[in-house]
Formats: structure tokens, C-alpha cells, sequence
């Protein structure tokens, strides 16, 4: 959704504070999987899953509490492409993501950042949209079951589930991205009518 930029505080408040916290988590995530550590790719999970969740809690408290701030629309979504690259670069490193899907992945959030800078640069918003959350869902479900693809799960081969995750993903992702780029297009044409 595309929308005009707000006026107002743009302070550091807690649910930006919390998207900062996401990305601060990253270079402790890498660490995490590059580590010896005997637990490493766990602890990578632990913390993926959280700085994940850090993701729906700031959107809701924002929301909650009226502090959506333009800072917070910014960061947020940078902080999430953030955190999935920097995934799906090591997923590739471990030969457990096709390095073309990864590319095909990253490329379309660059895209859509530049999208973003150029709808703020026309002093709008372009919000994450329904295709693009799924997207994100199962995104973060192919890289947990990615990482922990070597745990004994009876019944469950959890390199096929996080595949077949990240190719749906990969096709949100080309999809919104289209979305995203019409939506764009449509509003900034409608302003110079």
C-alpha cells in the first residue's frame, strides 16, 4: 500500500528501537553459524527467531500505541531484507540454498528498496502488503528449517520443507515486486494528472 508521509515526532521510540535491535542481532547471527561453536547453527535459530519476532512486535505496538513514526516504515523493512540476506548468503556459503534463488531473492528486495527510495524521494510510503508478509512467513520458515536441516525430526526432511518454502517464497517475491512496482507507477502517474 502506498501512502502519503506522515508529519510528526520522529524520535527514537521503543518499536524502532526494537527494529534497531533486529538489525544490531545480525552480525551476532553470523557470527553464530560461521562460529565452531557446538551449538552454533541452534543458537543462529534462537537468534534469527528473535530478531523474527522483534519484526511482528514493533509493527504491532506501533500500530498499538500510534507511534508509527516515517523512521520506523523506513527502517523496518530495511532491517528484515537485512536479515534474510545476510541468511540466505550463508544458507548458499553451506550449499544448502541454490545460489540462483538466493540471487532472484536478493535482487527483488533490492529492487523494492529502490522502489522505496524513490516513492520517499515523492514523499510517500510504501508499506508491506499482504503477498509481501506471506512472502516474509515463509521466508523465515525455509531459513529455520534450513539451518536445522541436520536434526534427527521423525517424519520430517526439513532440507525439502525449507526448499519448498523458499521456492514459494521466491515466487511471492517476484510477484509483490511486480505488485509493488505497479502500485508505484499508478500513484506517481495519478499525482502528475
Amino acid at each position: 500500500m502506498i501512502t502519503e508521509s506522515p508529519k510528526g515526532n520522529e524520535a527514537l521510540n521503543f518499536p524502532n528501537a526494537l527494529t534497531l535491535t533486529r538489525i544490531l542481532l545480525i552480525p551476532v547471527f553470523i557470527f553464530s553459524v560461521v562460529s565452531s561453536l557446538e551449538y552454533g547453527l541452534l543458537l543462529a535459530t534462537v537468534i534469527f527467531l528473535t530478531a523474527s519476532a522483534t519484526d511482528v512486535l514493533d509493527g504491532y505496538i506501533a500500530r498499538r500505541h500510534s507511534q508509527v513514526t516515517v523512521l520506523g516504515r523506513l527502517l523496518d523493512p530495511v532491517a528484515d531484507k537485512l536479515l534474510v540476506m545476510a541468511a540466505l548468503f550463508l544458507l548458499v556459503d553451506m550449499d544448502r540454498v541454490i545460489v540462483w534463488v538466493a540471487i532472484i531473492i536478493v535482487g527483488r528486495e533490492l529492487a523494492v528498496t529502490a522502489l522505496r527510495a524513490l516513492a520517499a524521494s515523492q514523499n510517500l510510503i510504501m508499506a508491506a502488503d499482504t503477498t509481501g508478509k506471506y512472502k516474509m512467513f515463509l521466508q523465515i520458515v525455509a531459513i529455520v528449517s534450513l539451518l536445522l536441516q541436520d536434526e534427527a525430526i521423525a517424519f520430517l526432511d526439513l532440507h525439502m520443507l525449507g526448499s519448498l518454502c523458499l521456492y514459494a517464497s521466491m515466487i511471492l517475491a517476484v510477484v509483490s515486486g511486480i505488485q509493488y512496482t505497479v502500485q508505484l507507477w499508478k500513484h506517481m502517474s495519478s499525482r502528475q494528472h
